[in-house]
């Protein structure tokens, strides 16, 4: 395993084996890594010659400055994870590498209501921040395959259909939620959690579970205000429960509207904010 820290070292490590005819794969974090992470960099190794994990707690995809300042790094254990998983390549770069005074431009797409619904209503800039990152990574990287985990539900489809916009040759692979035994779905955030909190965190989604179980016996709107009951009734402050469509991300009126359905929650524990998802359909 190999760490990188500038663009034109890995670029080389790179081309080398894409001149031997190999393919790679590329799995972009912000670190404070978990068996969720390290289940994409699995995924990667399995289908990939040579995979690329880079560590870059991106600030412009905060919206908090606060939360940019709390953010987990805790890079010594991220990358005893790693090298256990066999990744090939980390990238840690600073961030007047991912952003020099001369980087292009992150090109205009227009997402539409991708952008502006569920977390995009909550998190100003939040998916600017993100778009703009992914992108120049993906520009340094130039990966056959990206790596995202499900659990960014909203997050996985503004990239995607960013790659299509651009007709990039580029892959993207989903890879379903990694969740704890008692099914709160892995974040690097759940080590801020305090013990009370941590034992109320996995209602989420035991309550989207319970959801999936009741879709087409009571309504969509019912549905949805019952799971924010539930999850108020637990100790959560509720952002959003919605069940939305899962290509566009708008709301639906009944389960039939269209052939994917997605149950998407975000809420607070003290100051500590989980989001969670499930594909009903």
């Amino acid at each position: 395993m190999r760490l990188f820290k500038h663009i034109t070292k890995l670029q080389a490590a790179i081309a080398e084996q894409r001149a031997a005819g190999n393919r790679t794969g590329f799995v972009p974090t912000m670190g404070a890594l978990h068996e969720g992470h390290i289940a994409l960099i699995e995924r990667a190794v399995a289908e990939n010659d040579y995979v690329v994990c880079s560590i870059f707690v991106n600030p412009t995809q905060f919206n908090d400055a606060t939360d940019l300042v709390k953010y987990p790094r805790t890079i010594n254990a991220d990358l005893a994870k790693l090298y256990a998983a066999n990744c090939s390549a980390i990238f840690i770069p600073t961030v007047a590498e991912i952003y020099p005074e001369n980087a292009s431009p992150t090109p205009d797409i227009d997402f539409g209501s991708l952008t502006e619904v569920l977390e995009g209503a909550y998190r100003s800039g939040h998916f600017d921040g993100v778009v703009q990152v992914v992108h120049r990574l993906l520009d340094i990287v130039r990966p056959d395959h990206l790596y995202m985990g499900q659990k960014d539900y909203q997050q996985q489809a503004i990239i995607r259909y960013m790659l299509e916009q651009l007709s990039s040759k580029i892959q993207l692979v989903t890879c379903e939620t990694v969740r704890e035994k008692d099914g709160l779905a892995m974040s690097s955030r759940n080590m801020r959690l305090t013990a009370a909190q941590r034992a109320i965190a996995p209602s989420i989604h035991a309550t989207l579970t319970k959801v999936a179980q009741q879709m087409g016996q009571d309504s969509i709107q019912d549905l949805e205000q019952w799971g924010k009951e539930q999850l108020t009734q637990k100790g959560f402050v509720v952002d959003y429960f919605s069940i939305v469509d899962g290509k566009t991300l708008l709301p639906i009126e009944t389960f039939d509207a269209t052939d994917s359905v997605v149950a998407a929650t975000a809420a607070y524990l003290g100051d500590i904010r989980l989001i969670d998802n499930l594909i009903l359909k």
